[in-house]
């Protein structure tokens, strides 16, 4: 089921007092506030049992700032590339920290016999947070690595072609470029629309690309340039009929607004968990259908016995246990701010900026605004401003970190607040820009 957004693209309420004291807040930290748990089971309890819908909780700026106090962000820059990395919570750290020593006590002991065998019950629990079998899933270092995983473990013969699109993520068009110069299968690639706003015209330009030789499709769940959200299950149900596997790339997708997996019904997904989850760094999820996984190699070789065990694409040899035990931090806060508040705020921060910048008509948003086709991340263009330039000005002056995209589709600056992300440092983003583009940028 693709996930549909309840905020209509309408503009949202200027900033009042409420909403200045809560940005406040967040800066001000532990002196303005009740004492704050470092505990992640505290925290969620606490979290969850704020009254409100989602809708209603995604401008109440008191709760957020709460939010906010889980990071140790710099606040002396703003950060809007939490698209790329996030900074985890205290706890997380804290959670990776406590593991990583008792490893060293003794790591043959502490982290091969009392550690390793404890990622079991955080694979459990992220495999039912999603609606998948906990026999599905395998930890990863991040969503590259899953994805070639898949890209590289099914079996092609020369002249067979992959399909994929324009604007899907650029390591993963170079592994099947790698592919095509090694084995020389053909990848063929299709245009989306920017931004894409029918999903059955998305559909049929997969399908009008589908020939008799083509073995493998790889589609972005979220595209990284822009943010699009596509219509997974759609496509999946399409290549079904030709017999033809889909790898879902869901780098940005995943804790990012909610979905369940199991109703994507696609044969493979990979993701990383240090996006939107918040988990530590270098740490990523690979689901393949239970079906699917005596047919896909893993990256590095496992023994037979394993060929139809989802723990063979963690066999890379050894590896710290740190890392994957403290996702399970990161999965509690996820659970108690909620999936659905998550998203409606993301999308309130998205549209506070927005709205703002396009009262000017020569910028453009290369991400829609529409319910369910977008959420958190938007990519805005500038008339008449050097995308690169205008990037590095935001940086060089203004301390605000934010991405360049350099595509001939979708030229523009990819912004990416996040939770903790407080109005006062929206409005310091919204304020440059007005300025770039009343004056131009500096020579």
């Amino acid at each position: 089921m693709n996930f549909r957004v309840t905020k209509n693209g309408g503009r949202r309420h200027a900033p009042n007092r409420r909403d200045f004291l809560g940005s406040a807040a967040a800066v001000l930290g532990a002196s303005q506030l009740p004492a704050f748990s470092s505990n992640a089971t505290e925290i969620a309890r606490d979290l969850s049992r704020h009254p409100g819908t989602p809708a209603q909780t995604a401008n109440d700026e008191y709760f957020w700032a709460e939010v906010a106090r889980a990071f140790t962000v710099d606040r002396t820059l703003v950060n809007l590339n939490n698209g790329g990395v996030s900074p985890s919570p205290s706890f997380v750290q804290d959670a990776m920290k406590r593991h990583l020593d008792y490893s060293n006590e003794a790591p043959t002991y502490t982290m091969w016999k009392i550690l390793e065998p404890q990622r079991e019950g955080v694979r459990a629990r992220m495999a039912r947070e999603w609606g998948v079998d906990t026999e599905e899933i395998a930890f990863t270092r991040n969503a590259s690595e899953g994805l070639q995983t898949v890209q590289f473990g099914y079996d092609l013969q020369r002249g067979d072609e992959v399909l994929t699109t324009t604007q899907d993520y650029g390591r993963m068009l170079t592994t099947f470029r790698q592919r095509e110069r090694r084995e020389g299968i053909v990848m063929r690639q299709i245009k989306v629309p920017v931004p894409a706003e029918d999903d059955a015209e998305v559909v049929r330009r997969f399908e009008e690309a589908i020939t008799p030789r083509t073995k493998l499709i790889l589609m972005c769940h979220m595209i990284n340039l822009t943010g699009q959200i596509l219509p997974v299950r759609e496509i999946v149900a399409m290549a079904r009929r030709y017999d033809v596997p889909v790898i879902v790339d869901g780098a940005h997708a995943m804790a990012h607004f909610p979905f369940n997996l199991a109703e994507l019904e696609c044969d493979n997904y990979a993701t990383s968990l240090h996006k939107w989850l918040f988990a530590p760094h270098g740490t990523g999820l690979l689901y393949v259908r239970r079906s699917e996984i005596p047919n896909i190699w893993p990256l590095m070789a496992a023994p037979d016995r394993m060929d139809g065990d989802i723990r063979k694409y963690e066999e890379i040899g050894t590896h710290p246990a740190a890392n994957y035990l403290a996702i399970g931090e990161a999965l509690t806060f996820h659970q108690g701010i909620g999936a659905e508040r998550k998203a409606e705020r993301l999308i309130y921060l998205r549209d506070y900026w927005a709205n703002r910048l396009l009262e000017n008509d020569r910028v453009t948003l290369n991400t829609s605004r529409k319910p369910g086709f977008a959420c958190g991340i938007a990519n805005v263009h500038v008339d008449g401003l050097d995308t690169a330039q205008l990037s590095n000005w935001l940086w060089d002056k203004h301390r605000i970190i934010n991405v360049p995209i350099g595509h001939e589709e979708c030229t523009g600056l990819r912004i990416s607040p996040s939770v903790y992300t407080t109005l006062e440092e929206i409005d310091r983003f919204s304020e440059a820009m007005e300025w770039a583009i009343e004056h131009g940028l500096p020579a």
